[in-house]
């Protein structure tokens, strides 16, 4: 089973909820329509990894997102993570109107630092950065719906089983990753840090 960690202990889940283009300046720089209701999609339990790939048949693109963990239909932890996506094979897939598991749920595509107690997406933000430059940052009072609007909506047609995770969008910024280069991700709450997360992307 895949794991993740919730104050060091292991958690598996089920799968990974993904939310798209909840972040209006991050629609806009993919040429994307903003929403009127959340783009949701799902990675399977196996796309859960912990090495950073900047290659996987092709170039790999990051996308940092903050992310929930659930349980008992609640938000129960927060922590930080990396949204793996093959944006040439995204793009072709997305031209042809067909869906985006190729681009997005392949193995190792979604990669997580370690969740922290958290019930309240309030004050929450993450940054994103490369060898100590900042790629991405924002919080969720960026976000079109809320973490708490969209574990509604995602629990209004799906099941969440306990230790599933809900990833929020992600913020402007996303780019290719560098073979060799040091991430790091950052969760915070105004100047407190809350978890944090290193790669060296492979």
């Amino acid at each position: 089973m895949k794991q993740v960690f919730l104050s060091g202990r292991a958690v598996s889940p089920s799968k990974v909820v993904c939310i798209g283009r909840n972040y209006v300046a991050h629609a806009e720089e993919l040429g994307n329509e903003v929403p009127t209701e959340p783009v949701v999609f799902v990675k399977p339990a196996s796309a859960i990894g912990n090495v950073l790939h900047s290659i996987q048949d092709e170039v790999l693109h990051y996308e940092a997102e903050i992310c929930f963990m659930v349980a008992g239909g609640q938000l129960v932890a927060a922590s930080v993570g990396l949204d793996l996506t093959k944006r040439a094979t995204q793009n072709r897939l997305k031209t042809k109107g067909l869906p985006w598991e190729r681009a997005k749920a392949f193995d190792g595509s979604a990669l997580f630092g370690e969740f922290v107690p958290c019930s309240s997406s309030e004050g929450l933000s993450l940054v994103f950065s490369c060898d100590g430059v900042v790629l991405q940052q924002g919080g969720c009072e960026l976000m079109l719906f809320s973490p708490e609007q969209l574990l509604e909506e995602v629990a209004s047609f799906m099941t969440l089983e306990d230790g599933d995770i809900l990833m929020t969008g992600t913020p402007a910024g996303v780019g290719p990753l560098q073979a060799g280069g040091h991430y790091r991700a950052e969760l915070r709450r105004g100047d407190e840090l809350l978890t944090s997360v290193s790669w060296t992307a492979h």
